[in-house]
Parts: structure tokens; C-alpha cells; sequence
């Protein structure tokens, strides 16, 4: 099942996506499906006529993960960590499908990330691997957008990661999917430059889940990224990044830099 956020100029609402890729609609629900029942209201809302918004705003916090693809470290130099690398996103990075990622005046040197993100669906602590698909809500597309001369430069990566509209997610959220070998394709004004799977991740998303939750108290909402393969680079003014994931969609982002 396909969730969206969506907004038709006025409040937020969510729905059920329904229909092939490219006729799509909405089905409207009731409330937010994280908190609540899905109920349909009868409501239709044709796609042309909704503007998607971020699948999820995370109440609490995005929790990042560092060098999780073995060719993605050797691209970057140095080694895998042997345990997942942990870093927080601040909930003010995320931004939806279509909206524009803005280019900070501290950084020259921005690169995009495409990656899968998790979204866990209640509050959980000390999740073991074999519960952990019942504290997951579906899954989403994700630009871990990265300032890489300021994390080259802060020696971590809260500056580097943590700018307004750094977080892109969407298109919507999918509830019913095997990670275990999905395809992530990021393309830079439609040139394809990341082609990856989820089955080169060195931690897969249970591990994941499981090793965040003894960490940290995970609520409703939250958003784990689960990290990127190879290909990252730089994008500049102008350009425009799509993250699509197999059995999700596609996520696109202008980026522009404001005087």
C-alpha cells in the first residue's frame, strides 16, 4: 500500500495511491495513519490536481547511516565501520518531492545521496531483528544531501547534513516491500550516476533498526536512512537529482542557491 501526504492549497491530508505509474490517484483517509485506523473518507483526488508533500515529518528525529555500502567506502576512502555508523538529522532538513533543496553559502561543495529510508510506525526500544518488521511503517525514497567540504572540514557531520531542505523524502510511503534486493538508481539532470542494490548494503535494514533502537527510543514517524551506494558527486544551481528505489518510485529535487 502506497501512503501520501499530500495538500490540495489547504491542510495536510493523507491518502492511498492507487492506479499504474503515470494514471495515478488518491484515495483520501482519515487522520494520520501513524496514529490512527485507516478509514477511506470516499473522497477521490486525481494526482494532477494534488501537490505531493514529505510522506512524513518526523516528530522526533531522522537517524543517518554512515558508510553502509563496501563500494561506497572505497570510493570515499578509509574502511567500513564494524558496527552501523550513526549520525542524527535535524526533522527541519526534510523537504518533500518537487521542492527545492537549497544550496547553502557556507558549502562549494554539495553532493547528493541517493538512499532508502525507513519509517518506524510506533514507539519501540531495544528491538530485536526478528520483531523488527512490527515496529516498521513502509519505506521511502531518500537525498541524504551532504555539504562535503564542511564535514571534511567539522570532522562530523551535523553541519555537513543537517542544513533546512537537506532531507528530501518521498514520493510516498510503501508498507508492503522486501528490501532484501530492491534497485537505487540516482540520476542528475536524467543521467544516471548511483545504480546500486540493497543486497550490497553491509548492514541490512533489520540490523539496522535493531542496533538504532538500543541506542535510542525510536516514535512514531521517525526516519532511519540506511545509506548509499557508489557514485556520489556533486551537484551545483540548477541541477535536478531523482532517487527511484524498485517497488517505491521516484524522488525529484531541483537545487538552486538563494543570493
Amino acid at each position: 500500500m502506497r501512503i501520501a501526504r499530500y495538500t490540495l492549497g489547504e491542510d495536510p491530508t493523507y491518502g492511498i495511491v492507487q492506479g499504474d505509474p503515470g494514471d495515478e490517484w488518491i484515495a483520501e483517509i482519515q487522520g494520520d495513519p501513524l496514529y490512527q485506523p485507516i478509514v477511506l473518507t470516499g473522497n477521490r483526488v486525481s494526482m494532477a490536481d494534488a501537490r505531493l508533500l514529505a510522506p512524513v515529518i518526523p516528530r522526533s528525529k531522522v537517524i543517518g547511516i554512515g558508510k553502509n555500502y563496501a563500494d561506497h567506502v572505497a570510493e570515499m576512502g578509509g574502511e567500513a565501520p564494524q558496527e552501523p555508523l550513526m549520525f542524527l538529522v535535524p526533522n527541519t532538513a526534510v523537504v518533500g518531492p518537487g521542492d527545492p533543496v537549497v544550496l547553502p553559502r557556507q558549502s562549494n561543495e554539495v553532493h547528493y545521496e541517493g538512499e532508502l529510508a525507513v519509517v518506524i510506525s510506533r514507539m519501540c526500544k531495544d528491538v530485536p531483528v526478528e520483531r523488527v518488521r512490527d515496529v516498521i511503517f513502509g519505506y521511502t525514497c531518500a537525498n541524504d544531501v551532504t555539504a562535503r567540504d564542511l564535514q571534511r572540514a567539522d570532522g562530523q557531520w551535523a553541519r555537513a547534513k543537517g542544513f533546512d531542505s537537506f532531507c528530501p523524502l518521498g514520493p510516498w510511503i510503501e508498507t508492503d516491500l522486501d528490501t532484501g534486493h530492491l534497485s537505487i538508481v540516482t540520476r542528475r539532470d536524467g543521467k544516471v550516476v548511483q545504480d546500486g542494490t540493497t543486497a550490497d548494503m553491509i548492514h541490512d535494514v533489520a540490523s539496522l533498526v535493531a542496533h538504532v533502537s538500543a541506542t535510542f527510543t525510536l516514535l512514531p514517524g521517525d526516519v532511519i536512512l540506511t545509506g548509499t551506494p557508489a557514485g556520489v558527486g556533486p551537484v551545483v544551481d540548477g541541477q535536478r537529482v531523482e532517487v527511484e528505489i524498485e517497488g517505491i518510485g521516484t524522488l525529484s529535487n531541483p537545487f538552486i542557491r538563494r543570493d
